[in-house]
């Protein structure tokens, strides 16, 4: 399967390269969209760098940061135009380790439709997480999934496989969140068409380079969208966006 990881990036000069270095590792087959949005630190720099070296590397440049989910339709928008067959979407920050990605392809093959990176099926977990941290996790999933009646554990996981098709049909362009809510805006409607969605096991690391992207006005918006849908899915059905 030819395969593509689409990666958001701001100001992640520091991890950049050891991230490229641990998917080359991996794998030299499977190919990379950097979306980078305007780094003042010289991040789409490096990309540029790098892909000079290896044609598989690629800079999906954008002028202003405007959040994580703008970032991905961006990406996705490339990457559906072309003739992928898995897409991949992960950190940049080392937080998710790409020595997974056989083993969501092979899930993939296997008959899955889109595959998790979770935290929060036997097997996973998180290290070097703040108890604050822990316990807000926990908590948004675990309402996430009450309340929007969906059967995945890790509802804000961003490390993820694909069928492009599959994600194709669910036009992510039409999206409107931006910070992780995005996330749950994909696993919604995935989930509400019947899709195949499986879990595997992760432990996801803090990072301990560059600065989290996490804040306050990311935690308002996915509580807040995901209350709204709740009330959308119970007013209008589940097949409403």
């Amino acid at each position: 399967m030819r395969s593509i990881v689409v990666l958001p990036t701001y100001n992640e000069a520091e991890t950049i390269r050891p991230y490229v270095r641990a998917l080359r590792a991996v794998s030299t087959d499977i190919e990379l969209l950097v979306v980078d949005d305007n780094s003042p630190d010289g991040t789409g720099d490096i990309v540029r760098e790098l892909g000079a070296d290896d044609p598989g590397i690629r800079l999906l440049h954008r002028d202003a940061k405007d959040g994580l989910g703008a970032a991905y339709r961006a990406g996705f928008r490339t990457v559906l135009s072309e003739d992928y067959d898995v897409i991949v979407s992960m950190d940049a920050d080392l937080s998710h380790d790409p020595a997974v990605i056989p083993t969501m392809l092979e899930l993939i093959e296997q008959g899955a439709d889109v595959v998790i990176g979770s935290r929060y099926v036997e097997g996973g977990g998180t290290a070097n997480w703040p108890m604050r941290r822990r316990v807000l996790s926990r908590w948004g999933n675990a309402y996430t999934r009450a309340v929007l009646g969906i059967h995945v554990r890790d509802c804000t996981a961003g490390y993820r496989a694909y069928r492009s098709d599959v994600l194709a049909s669910i036009d992510p362009g039409t999206t409107r969140a931006e910070g992780y809510a995005f996330l749950t805006e994909l696993i919604r409607r995935l989930d509400h068409q019947g899709y195949r969605i499986e879990e595997t096991p992760i432990t996801f690391t803090d990072r301990t380079l560059g600065s989290s992207k996490m804040s306050p006005t990311i935690i308002a918006e996915s509580m807040w969208r995901v209350t709204r849908w709740a009330v959308v899915n119970r007013l209008f059905g589940r097949d409403r966006h």
